[in-house]
């Protein structure tokens, strides 16, 4: 059982920037690959980007590649997300998830899922 919570979410003006966290519970953290996705008011669950076990590959949506960077610190259970040059179009509820496939960009490939922090990008 892996129980994920995200945090560093809130209002943001167009061309700035935030990080988000996922810190996750147990000893386990490093066996799983990570994974964020965004849920935007009547629009469905959409993939941002995955980090390996062991954070050496990364896989990004075309939408925020460039803009977005996802690392992950194995000892301190944490996962990342930076995100540079928000637009509005970045607006969404952000959600951490955690899987045992490589790479994976479905949600259905995800096993357990955070609370999700909300993201306001004002234009």
């Amino acid at each position: 059982q892996v129980q994920l919570v995200e945090s560093g979410g809130g209002l943001v003006q167009a061309g700035g920037s935030l990080r988000l966290s996922c810190l996750a519970s147990g000893r386990t953290f490093s066996s799983y690959a990570m994974g964020w996705f965004r849920q935007a008011p009547g629009k469905g669950r959409e993939f941002v980007g995955t980090i390996r076990w062991s954070g050496d590959r990364t896989d990004y949506a075309d939408s925020v590649k460039g803009r977005f960077t996802i690392s992950r610190d194995n000892a301190k259970n944490t996962m990342y997300l930076q995100m540079n040059s928000l637009k509005p179009e970045d607006t969404a509820v952000y959600y951490c998830a955690a899987t045992r496939l490589w790479p994976a960009r479905a949600s259905n490939a995800y096993t357990y899922w955070g609370q999700g922090t909300q993201v306001t990008v004002s234009s």
